[in-house]
């Protein structure tokens, strides 16, 4: 455990309810596509791979070759399409869900690190640790649009706001940076002990960002970009990840071997449930029913229950689980009538400005759905 520990750090320093609302996601959307937004994708570090979860069943139903060394992944809103940073060989891979087979490859920087997808799936936002550098990939062609430079040093990982105006990218260094997405511009910095994983809430409100040293969260109020709440958590925290309803966040400790429960109203933590060995970058699955937790240490993934904070699953997946998401379903319009006549102000996951800004989302939608 020990050297595994070590390696870590050297790593991270360097280089029933769900059943009845997927039946009513089946009336609505179709099977395909609930399916696709529903399944989890383990980014597995040390075997190169993707293990894919059915949370129905909790079991994996594929495990798909990627590049080396992959250390995080995002799912296009839609389901469609599953982007994995791998660090061992400074590319992107991109499945294609319905066929679980990798359909393009595209270089990146230095170590991709952390991957974050916009909320209208145009764009996927790659954390390029090695050389400080944020790489935008244009989803519709799978290339490279622009590289973002003027990051603080060692960035980590990357959360989108659910408007999709602004990305919040963590750096070991000690701050937070936040861009425009607009104009891939640095906006602002926040100073965080050591920034590691980030989390937006669905309201867009508060950036929860994990302090690997400190053995904190940071709360970030997304309106003035300054920390307005501390939270003490486990040892050595990494992950973290908001339920849909952004009732609670929950962070794992590495060292602790534990996931820490935090109510975001209050800002305490309310719980702290025992995983496997050395927890990474955790997520909550679509309906916030569970928490899918990745194990490094034990080659497995934790199945928390939101309900009863307990494990109620531990599913075997592929060597050194290092991440895991879904699809992030936005609940924006689908055509624009839904944003006249102050529709867009109805809207909360994502949320808009004015009307144009609706618009602009649901035409991005329509450009890039695959």
């Amino acid at each position: 455990m020990t050297n595994l520990t070590q390696k870590l750090s050297k790593r991270f320093f360097g280089a029933g309810v769900r059943v009845v609302t997927l039946a009513l996601f089946l009336v609505v959307f179709g099977a395909s596509a609930v399916l696709a937004q529903t399944r989890g994708y383990v980014a597995n570090l040390i075997a190169g791979s993707v293990s894919v979860i059915d949370p129905v069943t909790n079991t994996v139903i594929a495990t798909i070759p990627v590049g080396s060394g992959p250390s995080s992944v995002a799912v296009t809103p839609n389901g469609a399409f599953a982007y994995v940073a791998n660090a061992g060989d400074n590319t992107v891979s991109v499945i294609n869900a319905a066929t679980n087979t990798v359909v393009a490859t595209v270089p990146v920087g230095a170590t991709p690190n952390g991957i974050a997808i916009t909320p209208n799936g145009a764009f996927a936002y790659v954390v390029n640790r090695n050389d400080g550098t944020i790489s935008v990939i244009n989803t519709a062609t799978d290339t490279v649009a622009t590289t973002i430079t003027g990051i603080a040093a060692l960035p980590f990982s990357v959360a989108i706001t659910p408007s999709g105006d602004f990305a919040y990218v963590t750096s070991s260094s000690g701050t937070v940076t936040v861009i425009d997405t607009a104009t891939n511009i640095v906006v602002a910095t926040v100073a965080v002990g050591n920034p590691a994983g980030v989390a937006i809430t669905p309201n867009g409100a508060f950036a929860y960002v994990t302090s690997f040293n400190t053995n904190t969260v940071a709360v970030i109020s997304t309106a003035s970009n300054t920390v307005v709440a501390t939270v003490p958590v486990g040892s050595r925290p990494l992950g973290v990840a908001i339920t849909p309803n952004g009732a609670f966040a929950y962070v794992t400790n590495q060292l602790s071997n534990t996931v820490s429960v935090i109510d975001t109203l209050t800002n305490t933590v309310v719980a702290a449930v025992p995983v496997g060995l050395v927890p990474r970058l955790l997520a909550v699955d679509p309906t916030g029913a569970s928490v899918y937790v990745p194990n490094l240490g034990s080659n497995t993934v934790s199945v928390i229950s939101t309900a009863t904070n307990t494990v109620v699953a531990t599913v075997a997946v592929g060597d050194g689980p290092d991440a895991i998401a879904f699809a992030v379903i936005t609940q924006g319009p689908a055509n624009k009538d839904q944003c006249k006549n102050g529709g867009w102000q109805t809207f909360t996951n994502p949320s808009f400005k004015n009307q144009g800004q609706c618009i602009k989302f649901v035409n991005h939608m329509d450009e890039h759905e695959h």
